[in-house]
């Protein structure tokens, strides 16, 4: 598969705050790419990055195989973002806003298809409507709109779902699933809505603290098969040295926070649970951690 985007320790400070880490990663053409994190964990920094509104303080970006910083103008001419709440005219209508961002990407896009990419967001009706009487949800659809009229192969969506309902949610997490798999764009979305994320992107990164955390496919990550477990006792010691002794020692992953992380098909919990029992390790709670929002909150708690 080929590399659309690929980033190599990329850090970046602000005065003595580092928002960005040493961070690498790198998205497939065709993958919707998930990327989380809490408020304030570098998500933001980095899409800018991307976008070259800010500049690192070391590290490296490629994006279609070209130097980001090299070749600037010919990346970005094909890539389509929105970064927090849509710049939008607000005097004028949709389909004017549109004609304006089509000739600042340097493309002359027909009237027909700027209807084509409103009817895609669901604002075909509200074409010639001013953008000031639109809800923040229509201007959040309408911002996507601005990002797809170019026709890029990549697009940055930053929280895309902000000030949408849940219907507005579902036709985003659609029409996500709909430019990724038919159209066979290449989208890397941050959001704290884990649930929508578990469900649209195929590979996701995971950073806390402007570092990375984890990052792989979605479905290795959440395998049933192969559950994260966390395991919470009073006894940590006398846990962690049955643990290595016993034939769960290839199991256990790690120390988290006072809590014991193992890896294993869930349905064996009840007999862990016994072999400590009768070891007289006392046990506050053993639980697989399905979900991602599960897995997330592991992950980055303090």
């Amino acid at each position: 598969m080929n590399q659309v985007i690929r980033v190599q320790q990329l850090s970046k400070d602000f005065g003595d705050i580092k928002a960005v880490r040493d961070l690498s990663f790198s998205v497939g053409e065709g993958q919707v790419y998930g990327f989380l994190g809490q408020n304030g964990a570098g998500k933001s920094t980095t899409i800018r990055m991307l976008l070259t509104l800010i500049e690192p303080s070391s590290g490296t970006i490629e994006i279609f195989g070209m130097n980001l910083k090299k070749h600037r103008k010919e990346i970005l001419r094909r890539t389509g973002a929105i970064i927090e709440k849509p710049d939008l005219y607000k005097y004028l209508t949709a389909k004017e806003n549109l004609r304006i961002f089509s000739r600042l990407s340097g493309v002359k896009v027909p009237d027909k298809k700027i209807m084509d990419q409103l009817a895609l967001v669901g604002l075909a009706e509200r074409a010639d409507s001013k953008v000031k009487t639109y809800s923040q949800g229509m201007k959040q659809r309408l911002g996507l709109a601005t990002a797809l009229v170019h026709d890029p192969a990549l697009i940055l969506l930053d929280e895309p779902t902000n000030g949408l309902d849940p219907q507005g949610i579902a036709d985003m997490r659609n029409l996500i699933l709909h430019l990724s798999r038919d159209l066979g764009k290449t989208l890397l979305v941050s959001s704290h809505l884990l649930s929508e994320m578990e469900m649209v992107a195929d590979h996701m990164l995971i950073i806390h603290k402007g570092k990375k955390v984890v990052e792989g496919r979605v479905t290795e990550l959440l395998n049933p098969e192969q559950s994260i477990v966390e395991l919470l006792t009073p006894d940590i010691p006398a846990t962690l040295v049955f643990l290595r002794q016993s034939g769960w020692a290839a199991t256990l992953k790690e120390l988290v926070n006072g809590t014991i992380r193992l890896e294993f098909n869930k349905q064996q919990i009840p007999e862990l649970n016994r072999q400590l029992v009768e070891k007289g390790i006392p046990v506050l709670s053993l639980r697989p951690l399905n979900s991602l929002e599960d897995y997330f909150l592991s992950l980055t708690k303090e």
